[in-house]
């Protein structure tokens, strides 16, 4: 049929005659054709209709055409839909929204047919179906639906190939993994791992998909690794303009484009079923990595779709992994100001603590960090002759303090630390802030405990609180109370004194209660005592010159 798209073809002919008026001039002309006649019939008819040309006359044909099994090849599938997206377009996207129902369907009976698709193209038009749904409820519904089934399609995976849809060229991120990790993606099991990860284009993966994810990680003898590496890489992606086709984006640069965040959607809830202790530092570094903006701040997000992602596998961890897990969505809220993934940190974080049989906030302490504080409170950092020393001392207040070769303690960094340890030195400095930060954050949560009246067993509170290298700073600069294990046995209240291997309330009279090993504690409140024990507090600590980390003795009420 070679011609059938010249300017004088018998096509060119036919399409002149039924627009004429000879109906059934153009079916006439295609029915003796063969398959491959049609085919390139309807790439003829296809781009005089992008070129707004002939749309009723051709229309028909085509739709005629979409319904027949033609051999459509990948090439052929792909030209069709590059017309109608992306940088070759061949028709504007107000004409593509025109003739949606027109130029769709053979583009996509030629996908169905082909047995691979253009991915990024066909989410686009997904999209704009979704959206042109409410003019024309049925045949919109039904290209969605045919359009959501290609997606949910595996592309066919050869041996020793990489599909193309998987670490895409749209993007910065897909070729550098690419070359970075050639030959481990090139193991056993890989790409069918890599292929299932790719149909992951939720925050939430099905049990369905995981039991699946799950039986292809243990095939692939190089999973985990395969994992690690590619979270790794988009936990270090920096924001670029990907090259999506969507006409109705914004530009804005993020880390990966619609296929590759897919892929790493994916590639997050795969890591679940990763038997190893990076598996939740990495999804927690890439909640915080994709969550924030540039410079790692702002409302914005590099990725919301993988923060939301990476926050929702966050609060999927169960087990050992809880109290981590919780460390983490305690921490992502002082840096991600986005609003959409700050509720699902709060609803992650509540989904965790369900699950343990705990307050959000008695979870988050199970995995409050010491930041390599010792006993003390302290940690000391070598700088050559000299050493630095991070502390916190009561009520909660962290300091950085430098001691010299003879012991000597001095307030500021000595100049040949400057001038010989500047890099370790600014380490040392961003751990003071990493430690007043979570000072800050932890005062804020006690002061939560006590508006609450939370009740903690003498074990947790012991472990949690008056041990804890930080924490304790603060709980032993407060006013607690102390009963047996009765529930209605009787509250007496004390500051924490340590006494052998033990805890005692020390009152203000000089007496002590021991804190026994079935006690139950709580965080004394003005408002559950009289006015004379009050007052009696009060004073006893005016005396002593005793600071709170936040009032509670004085506390108005």
């Amino acid at each position: 049929m070679v011609g059938i798209t010249g300017p004088g073809s018998g096509l060119s002919e036919a399409v002149a005659r039924e627009r004429a008026g000879g109906a059934g001039a153009l079916g006439e002309f295609l029915d003796p054709l063969d398959a491959a006649g049609r085919r390139e019939a309807a790439l003829a008819l296809h781009r005089r209709v992008c070129g707004r040309s002939d749309e009723e006359t051709a229309g028909a044909a085509l739709a005629a055409l979409a319904g027949q099994e033609l051999g459509w090849s990948v090439a052929e599938a792909d030209l069709l839909l590059a017309r109608l997206l992306g940088r070759d377009a061949e028709v504007a996207p107000h004409e593509l929204r025109e003739s949606f129902l027109v130029l769709v369907p053979i583009a996509l009976a030629a996908a169905e047919e082909a047995g691979d698709l253009d991915r990024p193209r066909l989410r686009v038009l997904r999209d704009l179906a979704e959206h042109l749904r409410v003019h024309r409820q049925d045949e919109f519904s039904l290209l969605r639906d045919r359009m959501d089934a290609l997606l949910r399609r595996e592309a066919p995976v050869g041996r020793g190939l990489m599909p193309r849809h998987l670490l895409d060229g749209n993007d910065d991120y897909g070729p550098a993994m690419r070359a970075a990790h050639a030959e481990l993606l090139a193991r056993p099991g890989v790409t069918e791992l890599l292929a299932h990860c790719a149909l992951m284009d939720r925050p939430r993966a099905t049990r369905a998909w995981r039991k699946e994810s799950a039986a292809r990680l243990a095939r692939a003898g190089a999973g985990a690794e395969v994992v690690r590496r590619l979270l790794e890489g988009i936990a270090a992606q920096p924001p670029h303009r990907v090259d999506d086709p969507d006409p109705y984006g914004t530009g804005t640069p993020t880390l990966a484009d619609r296929a590759n965040t897919s892929l790493v959607r994916g590639l997050l809830w795969a890591a679940l079923d990763v038997d190893a202790d990076w598996v939740v530092p990495l999804v927690g570094a890439v909640a915080l990595h994709t969550g924030t903006g540039p410079g790692g701040s702002g409302g914005s997000c590099r990725s919301q779709p993988l923060a939301t992602t990476a926050v929702a596998v966050l609060g999927a961890c169960e087990g050992a992994r809880a109290e981590e897990a919780a460390r983490w969505l305690g921490r992502l809220p002082k840096k991600v100001r986005n609003r959409t993934v700050g509720k699902g940190i709060a609803k992650a974080l509540e989904a965790v603590a369900a699950r343990s049989g705990l307050t959000p906030s008695m979870l988050r302490e199970r995995g409050v960090a010491t930041l390599g504080l010792d006993g003390r409170g302290i940690r000391e950092v070598p700088l050559g002759a000299y050493t630095a020393e991070l502390s916190v001392r009561e009520p909660g207040t962290a300091a950085l303090s430098f001691r010299g070769p003879e012991g000597k303690s001095l307030k500021t960094a000595p100049k040949e630390v400057r001038e010989t340890r500047a890099e370790e030195l600014r380490e040392v400095r961003a751990g003071l802030k990493e430690l007043k930060d979570l000072m800050a954050a932890e005062r804020s949560r006690l002061e939560e405990h006590l508006a609450a009246g939370t009740v903690w067993p003498a074990e947790d509170w012991q472990r949690y609180y008056a041990d804890h290298p930080a924490t304790g700073a603060l709980a032993r600069a407060l006013l607690w109370e102390v009963a047996d294990g009765a529930a209605d046995g009787e509250w007496t209240a004390g500051v924490p004194e340590r006494t052998g291997g033990g805890w005692a309330l020390a009152g203000y009279d000089g007496t002590a209660c021991p804190v026994g090993p079935g006690a139950r504690l709580r965080l004394w409140h003005p408002l559950r005592a009289d006015g004379e024990e009050v007052s009696e507090w009060r004073a006893a600590l005016t005396e002593r010159e005793e600071l709170q980390p936040f009032e509670q003795v004085f506390r108005e009420v």
